[in-house]
């Protein structure tokens, strides 16, 4: 016979439901062993390739959670976003696969058509880091503000240009946002990375650029370069006398690019959270601070539901900047 008690009294069920509860159970219980063992073996992290700044970025968390964790994170190097993207949403929801990219996961599909939703199909686990730009000028230039630049462009329509990155690229869409917020006319020059296009804003063949600290940082030190302002909403701690945007020309401006992590969709709540907490609780430490500070980031360390909606919200506001500026990918 099967019976339950309740407040000390015992009832006899019927034989279908006991079976019902007593599989119940069992899921329940199965669901709390597994959360309570994960992980019972190695991760892979899927993110860009060797020797890019998100390997590097997601290789000092690797390294800093594999002690507590108690198991090792393999790098798993791919080219491009958009088959990293693809290996991890196909991946078992289990969170032993996990993907280390930037802001660009969920801004590419406003662009060109993926073959995954950043929503639908990843479960955020953090915001990692965020990298803000650095408004660069060569010194030549007669402008030695935010409001001096737009001036000059509007004096001279069409006149001025600017290194920029691939479309959709935290260069690109710090200077589209720049155009748009200030009502200028300034001609792009496409670039395939940072260096190149620094290199033509040093010999004066290009006039500015949205540049990360990192590749600028020593370029303004040297005083070859003129920095004039950081697209974040507050002062950049690597650059802590260096204005924004928005407090030194143009109010309400903010850029900056995001690295966060990501499980695919459907990966248990019990799994996400062990995985937040200890990515979290690494970066919180003034070691990985410090270590990120140093190339031109800082930590976030985000919830899953902030990171959720820091995601939500920028896909809705580079949607209308997109639409408005007429951004394409060529």
């Amino acid at each position: 016979m099967n019976y339950v008690s309740f407040r000390g009294t015992a009832m006899r069920l019927p034989k279908p439901i006991a079976a019902m509860l007593s599989g119940g159970l069992i899921v329940v219980c199965v669901g709390v062993v597994s959360a309570q063992n994960f992980p019972s073996k190695p991760l892979r992290i899927v993110t860009s390739e060797a020797g890019g700044g998100a390997d590097f970025l997601t290789r000092v968390i690797t390294q800093g959670i594999a002690g507590s964790l108690g198991q090792p994170l393999v790098v798993e190097n791919r080219p491009t976003g958009v088959i990293q993207g693809q290996i991890v949403s196909k991946a078992p929801p289990d969170g032993y696969t996990l993907l280390f990219i930037s802001d660009v996961h969920w801004i590419m599909p406003l662009l060109e058509k993926t073959p995954w939703d950043p929503v639908r199909d990843f479960s955020p686990v953090t915001a990692a880091v965020n990298s803000p730009n650095i408004l660069v000028v060569h010194p030549n230039l007669p402008a030695k503000s935010v409001t001096e630049l737009i001036a000059l462009a509007k004096a001279k329509p069409g006149e001025l240009n600017y290194a920029v990155n691939a479309a959709g690229s935290s260069s690109h869409r710090a200077t589209e946002l720049f155009k748009y917020m200030a009502g200028v006319n300034m001609v792009g020059v496409p670039y395939k990375g940072t260096a190149q296009g620094l290199n033509d804003v040093l010999g004066g063949r290009v006039h500015f650029m949205f540049s990360s600290s990192g590749s600028a940082a020593a370029h303004i030190k040297s005083r070859r370069l003129l920095a004039l302002a950081v697209t974040g909403a507050k002062p950049f701690a690597l650059n802590p006398d260096l204005p924004t945007v928005a407090e030194s020309g143009l109010p309400g401006y903010e850029s900056v690019s995001t690295y966060g992590i990501f499980a695919p969709a459907r990966t248990p709540e019990a799994v996400i959270s062990r995985l937040n907490q200890e990515v979290v609780q690494f970066l919180k430490t003034p070691k990985a601070k410090e270590h990120y500070l140093n190339v031109g980031v800082e930590v976030v360390a985000s919830s899953p539901a902030e990171f959720a909606a820091t995601i939500k919200s920028e896909m809705t506001r580079m949607a209308k900047l997109i639409k408005s500026a007429g951004i394409k990918v060529d």
